[in-house]
């Protein structure tokens, strides 16, 4: 089960994300962060200290709300991510792309 929460919306919406996010998913995880960012177009920061897993779907959602926030001159950080979710986006060089922190 994945869980997605808007800590803040500041100087940029901080979202923490919980559990497994994956094919099943993914969906709802675009839908939930696109309707916030709609709302209050900043920077947007993921703390991924509770997330334990995602798919290659997942990836893709990354990969599309980069490149929407990036259309608007906004960016994206992936915050405290977990080594098992960081050998995802290694393999892909989508490490080159989004910014990740450990």
């Amino acid at each position: 089960m994945q869980q997605v929460k808007l800590l803040s919306a500041g100087e940029k919406l901080v979202f923490s994300l919980s559990g497994e996010i994956d094919a099943a998913t993914s969906e709802d995880f675009y839908a939930q962060v696109c309707a916030a960012y709609e709302h209050d177009k900043r920077d947007v920061e993921f703390d991924c200290s509770a997330l334990t897993f995602i798919d290659s779907t997942t990836l893709g959602t990354f990969v599309k709300i980069f490149k929407k926030l990036k259309a608007d001159g906004h960016s994206m950080v992936l915050a405290r991510v977990r080594p098992n979710v960081k050998k995802l986006f290694d393999i892909c060089a989508l490490d080159t792309l989004i910014e990740i922190r450990t």
